[in-house]
């Protein structure tokens, strides 16, 4: 048989089974589906083909004889997507909005205002790739994450009709229309290839570097159609493809490059699947595969606030909590295929098209003005109890400029705190821009400032690089740094704030395990383990920035900040808000086992140069325990960055920086290896 030789494709409806079931278990955490996040190519794939068939059937059932102009209605191809797409997801907006008005902090409730005004929109995947990383530990919290697929299919819904009339109006006819998708199949694929070890976020949500999984599904529909199989031929084409997928399900990972050519793989069995087009297939007609494929777009909706709500109650890792989300993803999906998104497409198909149009537009209104109130009013202020509302607050008490102040890239914007006189620099990374204004109400004199030279995720180690990143430029603002001070006054004290150990062990939030097998940052050349000589550079580029500084000018080294691995005001406001209040801390143990090397390198900096060494654990830590609250109030804006309420307790320990402005250098040299080398005598166990 040909591929388009049936209306219902069982094979097709199969394969969208086994995609959404590759998605859903991969988000719960089922062991086996490390890269069941392929299950969207598959679908990209599938989407390509049935778009491409639909019209280019409509174009060439509808030219009328000797090349007249087609009647293939744009507006009704465009509907039809909208009839299909739009009401399930207008159901699932409107459920998290009233869920989101009892259960989300105003920040929270604010984000998914806007969330569903891009996923309404279908820009969601742009409004994504400004903010987070699909694999980023941050996505877990962001309830309509998912539908950046929807975007991008939606996106490319409006742009492949205009192509293909564009086209069959110069020359009717598949072989042009075969060699304009084979085209854009090239330099999609090409421009995939090449961004995603470049760019992965950009890569992974937008359209220029997954169109080619949709027009290679499209080139099968223009290409595969006179094809007559036989039986055996179709048995193996169908097993090669569903090895490939199976393949890469087992096989990837969230450190897997992504889409890439690595995305070939689960493309590539897609195409074969579809070329095979084998009805009654084991592999994809039984009656569980078949339902989960009429039910598979409802079902990828809502499993995704499922998996959300696990995290958001920290039972991500319960066994009967996930089965329970995976039951109710089942039910909730299958009452919205029943209930909401095949009676809406029927009435709608039924009624005229301006009337449908309408339709559409007033139910998008009715969500969407909602959403749009929510954003602008900050998350509706005053919608929980004082108590609570003050404990999530505290993810916003951070430093008011850190926006204007907080460079991401090159140049940093050097702002200045207070006076008018120079009277310390800080330098570092997030962890030293969260902590200014603190340094800013500790300096002794108020004609004085503190200037800001802080980057993201540049720690002060000379010769720093990023894995993937070619344009981290940490290393020549450093060179740029030190050369730079050299101008300004050398009775002016350094400060150098960072979080090191992440940059040197990798992050030890629990959701980002996979980040910490590789070294993202390196020295010389990338790493594929922490070797003994990985250390030694890293050691050796962090005493040689804080010692080419101390040449100049007294420097102090910040020991590092605890950090608490997972969000402290999210944390302790969803425990008040479920009537059971939390403590967010680490033991004292963990946090010097975790920073030893950190502690070992600034001490040697210290006996090399003079570096003096602060330590805000006094201030932070106590009963063996670094805590992330103050009297039920976090002291964290997160989980590993001090808020303001934070960063005021380290006041005292930044005044001891300008108490020893007026005394000799060599003094201060002695005192700070002295107290240093005695904090980590008393400390040990």
């Amino acid at each position: 048989m040909t591929i388009t030789g049936k209306s219902f494709r069982e094979d097709i409806n199969g394969l969208r089974a086994w995609a959404v079931l590759a998605v859903i278990l991969y988000h719960f955490g089922i062991t086996g589906f490390s890269g069941g996040f392929i299950g969207v190519d598959v679908f990209f794939v599938i989407s390509g083909f049935l778009m491409t068939g639909i019209i280019v059937s409509g174009l060439e059932t509808s030219a009328k004889p000797g090349g007249a102009r087609p009647a293939f209605s744009l507006v009704g191809f465009y509907l039809s997507r909208a009839r299909r797409i739009i009401p399930a997801l207008l159901f699932l907006a409107s459920v998290l909005m009233i869920a989101g008005w009892f259960f989300l902090s105003d920040l929270e409730y604010k984000e998914l205002g806007t969330h569903i005004i891009s996923a309404l929109g279908f820009f969601s995947n742009i409004k994504l790739w400004r903010e987070v990383g699909y694999f980023d530990a941050a996505s877990h919290e962001k309830l309509l994450l998912h539908t950046w697929s929807l975007s991008v299919e939606w996106q490319f819904y409006l742009i492949l009709p205009l192509v293909l009339i564009a086209i069959w109006r110069i020359r009717p006819g598949r072989v042009p229309l075969t060699a304009t998708l084979a085209l854009g199949l090239l330099l999609s694929l090409l421009l995939s290839v090449l961004v995603s070890p470049v760019e992965p976020t950009f890569a992974f949500y937008l359209l220029p570097t997954r169109a080619w999984e949709m027009l290679a599904g499209g080139l099968v529909y223009l290409l595969a159609n006179p094809l007559r199989l036989s039986a055996r031929t179709q048995i193996a084409l169908e097993t090669g493809g569903f090895s490939l997928i199976i393949a890469a399900i087992l096989l990837f990972d969230t450190s897997s490059n992504w889409p890439g050519w690595r995305a070939l793989v689960p493309v590539t069995g897609t195409l074969l699947v579809l070329i095979a087009a084998r009805q009654g297939s084991p592999w994809t007609g039984s009656r569980i595969a078949q339902w989960l494929g009429d039910c598979s777009y409802s079902l990828y909706l809502w499993h995704w606030p499922f998996a959300i709500a696990l995290s958001y109650l920290h039972l991500q890792d319960h066994a009967g909590a996930i089965i329970l989300g995976l039951a109710l993803t089942l039910v909730c999906g299958w009452l919205s295929y029943r209930l909401v998104e095949t009676p809406a497409r029927t009435t709608l198909t039924r009624m005229p098209q301006w009337a449908g149009a309408g339709a559409l537009l007033a139910a998008i209104c009715v969500v969407a003005l909602p959403s749009l109130l929510v954003r602008v009013q900050q998350g509706i202020p005053g919608r929980l109890p004082a108590q609570i509302s003050a404990v999530f607050n505290e993810a916003e008490n951070k430093n008011p400029r850190i926006k204007e102040c907080l460079a991401f890239s090159l140049p940093v914007p050097e702002c200045t705190y207070g006076g008018d006189k120079l009277g310390v620099i800080v330098i570092g990374d997030s962890h030293a821009g969260a902590m200014i204004r603190s340094v800013e109400k500790a300096l002794p004199d108020r004609a004085l400032n503190v200037l800001d030279w802080t980057l993201a995720s540049c720690p002060t180690i000379l010769g720093i690089k990023k894995a993937g990143e070619r344009d981290y430029r940490c290393d020549e603002f450093l060179t740029q740094a030190v050369n730079k001070q050299k101008s300004l006054p050398s009775d002016v004290p350094m400060l150098i704030i960072n979080r090191s150990a992440a940059y040197i062990s990798g992050p030890n939030e629990p959701d980002r395990t996979d980040e910490a097998k590789v070294p993202l940052f390196y020295i010389g050349s990338p790493e594929q383990s922490r070797t003994h000589e990985f250390f030694q550079a890293m050691r050796d580029g962090m005493i040689e920035a804080a010692c080419e500084f101390a040449k100049t000018r007294p420097v102090y080294m910040v020991r590092p900040t605890p950090e608490l691995k997972i969000d402290v005001p999210k944390t302790m406001g969803r425990a008040l808000m479920l009537g059971r209040p939390a403590e967010v801390s680490i033991s004292l143990k963990e946090y010097r086992q975790r920073n030893a090397f950190v502690f070992e390198t600034q001490d040697m900096a210290a006996e090399r140069c003079g570096v003096k060494i602060l330590d805000p654990i006094p201030y932070l830590c106590s009963d063996s325990r670094c805590r992330g609250d103050v009297g039920g109030q976090p002291i964290y804006f997160d989980d590993d960055h001090l808020s303001e309420r934070g960063g005021s307790l380290l006041i005292p320990m930044f005044r001891k920086v300008f108490e020893d402005t007026s005394r000799p250098n060599e003094a201060i040299v002695r005192q700070g290896l002295t107290e240093a080398k005695e904090k980590q005598a008393s400390s040990s166990p």
